[in-house]
């Protein structure tokens, strides 16, 4: 029996000092899901951009709330203003960004021109919600992160504008009673 104890204390100590440094690497993984190559941070950015600017035309022509239409434009013109700069900084710095709409983009394009009147302005300001939340997180972590420090400048100097938009978002979005969540 004492053997058996000792047995099972060793395995039981084996398994948990092979899964200690696992843990540990798991915990490094999460934390560092945060850092993405510069090339991924231009890519995705460039990629977002292209989509608000795609969404916000839409929201131009398709909300009926005076507040969402102009908020969609806002999109356009801060969205365009911004894709233009992160070209500039990205063709000088050999990065490629996106020039069209992903599978994924286009698919949401599709569904919200499925919608019209209030409807489309509750999931045009949801998906306005989400977007943002995700620009923020993604623009963040390149402020914090980023290894080129030209980049890391310009998410520096873009990070308060598109908070400012999921600030906006926010609250439109609560106005148009859409789940905070979204």
């Amino acid at each position: 029996m004492k053997r058996f104890l000792v047995a099972t204390a060793l395995i039981v100590l084996g398994v948990w000092s092979w899964q200690v440094p696992s843990a540990q690497a798991d915990e490094k993984k999460q934390a560092g899901n945060d850092v993405i190559s510069d090339q991924s941070f231009v890519a995705k950015a460039s990629l977002a951009g292209l989509a608000e600017v795609e969404f916000g035309k839409l929201g131009t022509e398709r909300a009926t709330n005076d507040q969402v239409k102009k908020f969609a434009q806002r999109m356009v013109t801060d969205h365009t203003r911004a894709n233009m700069e992160l070209k500039r900084l990205a063709t000088n710095k050999g990065y490629t960004c996106a020039d069209q709409l992903d599978q994924k983009h286009r698919m949401v394009a599709e569904r919200l021109a499925t919608f019209t009147g209030p409807a489309f302005d509750r999931e045009f300001m949801s998906q306005m919600l989400k977007d943002h939340k995700e620009a923020v997180s993604l623009f963040s972590a390149e402020a914090k992160n980023g290894k080129d420090e030209d980049l890391r400048a310009w998410a520096t100097k873009t990070l308060p504008i598109l908070k400012q938009h999921l600030e906006m978002a926010r609250e439109l979005a609560q106005q148009q009673k859409v789940n905070p969540a979204g």
